[in-house]
């Protein structure tokens, strides 16, 4: 089974991250120079939650704030579920859908890690199905004798 440190192996261990007293419009421009969907926002060494586009859509946008003059920390979502690289992708797929969120943060001894996004997920559990399908045709047709 692939784990949380190859899935970041194969995308890389960088995540972007932001304070929490930066403007909702900075995250956004980060986000979107980077293309990402989401933030890890960090107080010194500490996770303190994460922003997404969703937050900004359904907490500026629906809501009738303004971007400029919002903080990060008014809009984004404090409950943060996190990973360790010895997580499964499975167990990372169940968590994403039980908790219905969309990225994970990783920590490793105690430290942010990395992020990976239920995209990055699916693209390996969809690799390791692969990889399995194909051994098993090998398999049926003689290759392996």
């Amino acid at each position: 089974m692939i784990n949380v440190k190859e899935i970041l192996d194969q995308k890389g261990h960088t995540a972007w991250t932001i304070s929490p007293e930066a403007k909702v419009f900075e995250a956004l421009e980060l986000m979107s120079k980077k293309g990402l969907g989401a933030l890890v926002v960090m107080e010194k060494d500490d996770v303190v939650g994460i922003i997404s586009e969703r937050d900004y859509a359904r907490k500026i946008i629906l809501m009738g704030r303004h971007s400029q003059d919002t903080p990060v920390r008014d809009i984004m979502t404090k409950e943060v579920y996190g990973v360790h690289y010895d997580t499964t992708a499975e167990e990372c797929m169940a968590l994403m859908t039980d908790k219905h969120i969309r990225h994970l943060p990783v920590c490793k001894d105690g430290k942010l890690a990395g992020i990976i996004s239920i995209g990055d997920v699916v693209k390996a559990i969809i690799g390791q199905q692969k990889g399995t399908i194909e051994n098993l045709e090998n398999y049926i047709m003689g290759k392996y004798q």
